[in-house]
């Protein structure tokens, strides 16, 4: 090749490095001198010689960047480029003839493929990226129709599945970019997407995830793997996982219950850039499918069975609207500003709730928007009364037919909306107000309102009424109509009263007639004085007749009567305990046990424990539970019944017992039943500190002196292995909280915590390891003392791992994970307040005292080297004496151990305690030399004081390196002590334009290499 073809492709990757230059007339310049050659195998190898040194830099600099953006455009300015709006058919089969005679006639990017493939397995993990990056810009900058050839395509994606599993994650992110267009969904085998989904589950580093996500096509087979990523541990995963999500899959690819989960998720997530994401690219997407409609997409969330998080929906793109837009788009109200019975749906009425919600959320602005879509208070009242009273109750028989069950449900789900709404009420005026209180007052006590609405309305009537005693005296009279309703009985007739007045009836009728055919006889006869008389008597005895016929008709009518009858049926049973647990609930603490509360714990609650529908008792444990919390002597008297149930009964009652007994013992603590120390128990309304330091500690060998107090330890111990996950739940997250308040102490019960954290037993236990995770988080961050539990139950806990049989699950947890766990949980640095006092001696002193005991024990244990890599993890204290003692156990142990890699740790560890030691002294010594406020004037004045500063300077600071990274904590302590080390002299702060020098120096240029190579 001739000196002017070199200069002009050196020339051409020199101007290429500079960001500014139109890479378009390079290319295009380039390519014509390409052209012209008719041996182009020279140009060919002096193109890859250039491309070679952008090739081995890792780095990700701007000048090679540019180089590597160069090479792919003159790489696949040799495609067809296809010519727009050409028909189907024949003229496509020309084009592809025509492509493959254009590549057939310019190997330039054969040859360039062919190079990088055979470098990708090169041993310089530079060369690797580079490789992957290169042939993703080749196939991305190829059009869409472009064509390659079987053989090479093969290659390619030969290779870059070996890439993926790359050693550097920048070099997977290439390779899995390269292999986008190489994807073929349609194939159930295609190794690409396999390979993809593969990354997507196991690949450790988050950008490698990203990466994949970003490109891979979705498909029945990928959704799946993609949805997943929602949840990932990375936050900027998630966020790209819903884009894509948003972007790429229409609402409805996806089942009701992956919209509900991705919703819920999305809107709940503890990061706000994620929750972002939602609000503003994944409902703004399903709406723009769904042509804005946001009924049709309420219709798409099953609102009956997920009403939440269709409510946190609505808000969110209530959120995003205009107040306009809002009232614009409401739901269709009549002249009354109700939504017409029969246009009450699901949707519609869960669309008015929110819309409500939102703008009475909003306060007074809101107050004018929120007259234009609610109505006044008694207005709405007899609506909900209405629609309330239209609620069919179902018998048996009709509860089999599902279809008449399906409509039930329905409008027992429209009317709990419509109860929600009576928050919205402007109920400041009284007329209204009232209305409302009555139509709820009625509503309760009517017997066909549905039981499920009981709770809901007896909360909104409890709401609407801020007195206590008023709201006891109303719920007690509300429950008294129910229980004893009035009824009207019947009186039986008398069979003898009655044959006798029939009797006397027809005795007075024969006089009657024997009266009137006398008188007939004597108006015959003439003889009128006597008529007269006999007239006088019938008039009398038609008079007793009339008597004779009312008194029969008033004793044939069954005679009605008012009395107050007992219902014990278990509907009314639960229907009253229902309004009995609510007004518990509702009612504050300080507000005590009156005359009615107690007739109702008699009457009706106390019986009911032994009733025998389960539901009827589980209601009643639960009024028992929370009525006790109001009483600290109705607590003792009834501890010891809550504790039977919670062993002896049904799953679900023995939970709300547990639920109850948990309560007692964090409001009142474990000296509930210890009539001694009753006295000495702070009472509930004294401050939170006072409290916190009488709160009893109750270890677990039985520090307090009842007998209850221990049985109440080793129940909850049992249930902790309980084969019911519901029970195991509850009783862990109740020790948890009573760790946490320090009703509890006890680092046997913290070992228990951890192990069932780990236990793969739980593993599909949602609930409980999140509880579990918060609460070691919170627990152990709290305060010094907690951490110095933690220390006491890491012994027990790695000791219950490692003899733990071959057939326990705890065989198959990673002790070393344990292990780290508690490391780390222990660390003086993660107290929310850690201490300010180096010198002070931390738990991990007294742990690393406890694990060099426990391998002089038994130094040849399996566990030693464990023991010894945590030593070396730990955080140790400036204590002289502390670390004398552990310096002399290392040594013993160093003797004794014959473990290659525990000497090799304990070694490590002994270096270091000796090399801390020296360089405490020598901060005590400089420490103790007089401070002279000359000195950095001397200092710049002397050179040779200054480098001699400098050094000693450079030696207090340096570190032995020990296997884990110091804190940033640790290092700014180390390094800037105010007390001992005297302040420097304060920088000038350098120029905008001395800035931009130095920054310019930092830049890697590629023209020193090619020249360097060309003067060779």
């Amino acid at each position: 090749m001739t000196a002017d073809n070199e200069m002009e492709i050196k020339e051409a990757f020199q101007r290429a490095q500079r960001g500014h230059n139109n890479k378009a007339k390079l290319v295009a310049s380039l390519k014509s001198r390409y052209c012209k050659l008719e041996d182009k195998t020279l140009f060919h190898e002096e193109f890859v010689h250039y491309m070679k040194y952008a090739m081995i830099v890792y780095k990700r600099e701007p000048t090679v960047e540019n180089v590597i953006e160069f090479v792919a455009r003159f790489a696949t300015s040799f495609q067809f480029a296809p010519k727009a709006g050409e028909e189907e058919g024949e003229q496509e089969e020309q084009e592809e003839e025509e492509d493959e005679d254009i590549e057939d006639d310019h190997p330039f990017l054969s040859f360039i493929f062919n190079f990088l493939l055979e470098s990708h397995k090169a041993s310089s993990h530079a060369v690797r990226f580079r490789v992957c990056q290169l042939i993703n810009k080749l196939l991305g900058s190829m059009a869409e129709n472009a064509q390659i050839d079987d053989d090479l395509f093969d290659r390619i994606h030969q290779a870059m599945l070996v890439r993926v599993t790359d050693k550097f994650p920048n070099v997977r992110i290439q390779a899995a970019l390269a292999m986008t267009r190489l994807q073929q969904p349609k194939d159930p085998d295609c190794p690409t997407i396999n390979a993809y989904m593969l990354i997507l589950e196991n690949d450790s580093n988050a950008e490698v995830r990203r990466a994949v996500l970003s490109c891979i096509a979705m498909s029945p087979r990928t959704l799946p793997k993609v949805l997943k990523r929602t949840r990932d541990i990375k936050e900027n995963v998630r966020k790209l996982a819903y884009q894509v999500l948003s972007d790429k899959v229409h609402i409805q690819a996806l089942s009701i219950a992956q919209r509900v989960n991705l919703l819920q998720q999305g809107l709940r997530d503890t990061s706000e850039a994620v929750r972002d994401v939602v609000c503003s690219r994944l409902l703004p997407s399903w709406l723009q499918r769904l042509d804005g409609n946001v009924i049709e997409l309420l219709h798409r969330l099953d609102v009956e069975n997920c009403s939440q998080t269709a409510l946190d929906t609505l808000k969110a793109i209530f959120k995003g609207t205009a107040a306009e837009e809002l009232l614009q788009n409401r739901v269709q109200l009549d002249n009354r500003k109700l939504i017409p019975v029969d246009c009450l749906t699901c949707e519609t009425v869960l669309y008015w709730r929110a819309l409500c919600e939102f703008i009475k959320e909003k306060g007074d602005d809101g107050d004018e928007m929120l007259e234009q879509v609610l109505p006044d208070a008694a207005s709405y009242a007899d609506y909900l009364y209405g629609y309330l009273k239209a609620v069919p109750l179902l018998s048996e028989e009709q509860r089999a037919d599902f279809n008449q069950l399906e409509l039930v449900m329905t409008k027992e789900f429209i009317s709990q909306q419509l109860i929600h709404l009576i928050g919205c009420l402007d109920t400041n005026e009284e007329g209204g107000r009232k209305r409302v209180l009555a139509v709820l007052q009625e509503m309760l006590a009517l017997p066909q309102t549905p039981s499920s609405l009981v709770s809901l309305l007896t909360e909104k009537l409890l709401a609407l009424i801020l007195d206590d005693l008023r709201r006891i005296q109303t719920v007690a009279e509300i429950i008294s109509d129910v229980r004893e309703p009035i009824t009207e009985t019947s009186v039986p007739v008398d069979e003898n009263e009655s044959r006798r007045q029939q009797v006397q009836l027809a005795e007075v009728k024969v006089r009657i007639m024997e009266a009137k055919q006398t008188l007939e006889d004597c108006i015959a006869a003439q003889d009128f004085s006597r008529a007269a008389g006999l007239k006088d008597t019938i008039t009398e005895l038609e008079n007793r007749r009339n008597n004779v016929i009312q008194e029969i008709a008033a004793s044939s009518q069954q005679a009605d009567k008012e009395t107050r009858v007992e219902k014990n049926d278990p509907e009314t049973l639960l229907r009253c305990l229902t309004m009995c647990a609510e007004l518990l609930k509702q009612m504050s603490i300080k507000t005590r046990i009156g005359p009615t509360i107690s007739a109702l714990m008699s009457s009706l609650v106390l019986p009911c424990i032994a009733n025998a529908h389960p539901a009827v008792r589980n209601m009643a444990v639960v009024c028992l539970g929370t009525c006790t919390l109001h009483s600290r002597e109705l607590a003792k008297t009834h501890m010891v019944l809550l504790l039977q149930i919670a062993q002896l009964d049904e799953i679900k009652i023995r939970i709300s017992a547990l639920r109850a007994i948990i309560d007692l013992l964090l409001l009142f603590g474990f000296e509930l039943l210890s009539d001694s120390a009753a006295a000495q128990t702070a009472p509930p309304s004294q401050s939170p500190d006072r409290q916190e330091e009488d709160a009893p500690v109750a270890e677990e060998k039985g520090d307090t002196p009842e007998e209850t107090s221990q049985s109440i330890i080793v129940m909850l111990s049992e249930f902790l292995d309980s084969e019911v996950s519901d029970l195991r739940t509850e009783t862990a997250e109740g020790l948890a909280k009573l760790i946490y308040t320090g009703r509890m102490s006890s680092a046997k019960m913290l070992s228990r915590l951890v192990l069932l954290w780990y236990n793969p037993v739980t593993e599909d236990d949602t609930r409980l390891r999140h509880c579990l995770g918060v609460f070691f988080q919170l627990y152990a961050r709290e305060s010094r003392a907690h951490q110095e539990v933690l220390e006491e139950s890491f012994l027990p806990t790695v000791r219950t791992l490692m003899n733990a049989p071959a057939t326990s699950p705890l065989a198959e947890v990673d002790i070393n994970n344990v292990v780290e766990l508690l490391v780390e949980l222990t660390r003086p640095t993660a107290l929310i307040k850690p201490s300010t006092n180096t010198e002070e001696v931390c738990v991990h002193d007294f742990l690393a005292v406890r694990i060099c005991g426990e391998m002089l024990r038994d130094p040849t244990a399996p566990e030693v080297r464990l023991y010894a890599k945590t030593l070396s993890n730990l955080e140790l204290s400036r204590d002289e004496t502390v670390r004398r003692d552990l310096q002399t156990l290392l040594q013993q142990l160093v003797q004794v151990v014959k473990d290659r890699n525990c000497l090799r740790f304990l070694e490590k560890m002994v270096s270091q305690l000796v090399d801390s030691k020296e360089q405490a002294e020598l901060l005590n010594a400089s420490a103790l030399q007089p401070l002279d406020v000359n000195a950095d004037e001397a200092a710049a004045d002397d050179p040779s004081k200054s480098a001699k500063r400098a050094k000693r300077g450079q030696r207090k600071v340096c570190t032995p390196r020990t296997g884990r990274k110091p804190s940033r904590r640790a290092e700014s302590s180390e390094e800037s002590d105010g007390e001992n080390v005297p302040e420097s002299v304060p920088m000038v702060r350098p120029s905008r334009r001395a800035k931009s020098a130095a920054l310019e120096k930092t830049k890697l240029d590629l023209n020193p290499l090619i020249d360097q190579e060309a003067n060779v």
